[in-house]
């Protein structure tokens, strides 16, 4: 019987960084392609993570592989959820490229399975990537976000990060408009 359906018992919530991933032969092999699912099922059902339409298997795997190798590169922090070893939920920033904006990053994707929503997922994937980039030195991690994703902006509000920015009706998903909105949180008041 499944753990989660015996009362009282609650699935086990991990965490894995990029390195644990890899390092786990069963997980690596398993990780890109419950990485896609996660994806399309979200942007099939509307969600706001850069795509209008879900994303193809080999889109989803060339994505993974440039963050893994930014991670390597000491430029990137990849996260993932796991309740009971299964796939729920992943996040990662990146290190921005232009050199007179390498002490920064900008979080790229918090993506959390709807099935897991409500459970802390996004909030622990956040904070452990919010963690990373303190303790790699980032000074100032961004992120822009849907205007309508008010669970998410209400988050990351949560979490400390302010807005500092908004383009109006900027994102355009058919004939539908939606703010696009950027929040930062900046280290170097916050130590």
């Amino acid at each position: 019987m499944n753990r989660a359906m015996i009362k009282g018992v609650t699935p086990e919530r991990t965490i894995l960084d990029a390195m644990e991933l890899t390092s786990d032969p069963e997980l690596d092999v398993r990780f890109a392609e419950s990485a896609h699912q996660i994806l399309a099922d979200l942007v099939g059902g509307g969600a706001a993570l850069g795509w209008v339409e879900p994303p193809s298997r080999d889109e989803v795997a060339d994505l993974l592989g440039h963050v893994v190798a930014a991670v390597q590169a000491g430029d990137a922090a990849l996260r993932a959820a796991y309740l009971d070893r299964r796939l729920v939920g992943l996040g990662y920033w990146l290190r921005y490229a232009r050199p007179t904006h390498r002490p920064h990053a900008d979080l790229e994707k918090i993506a959390v399975d709807a099935a897991a929503h409500g459970r802390g997922v996004g909030r622990a994937l956040t904070a452990a990537l919010i963690a990373d980039a303190r303790k790699t030195g980032i000074e100032v991690l961004t992120l822009d976000a849907r205007g309508d994703n008010t669970h998410a902006l209400h988050l990351y509000r949560s979490l400390g990060f302010t807005e500092y920015g908004r383009l109006p009706d900027f994102v355009a998903v058919g004939e539908h408009r939606y703010d696009k909105v950027f929040y930062m949180l900046d280290f170097r008041r916050h130590s």
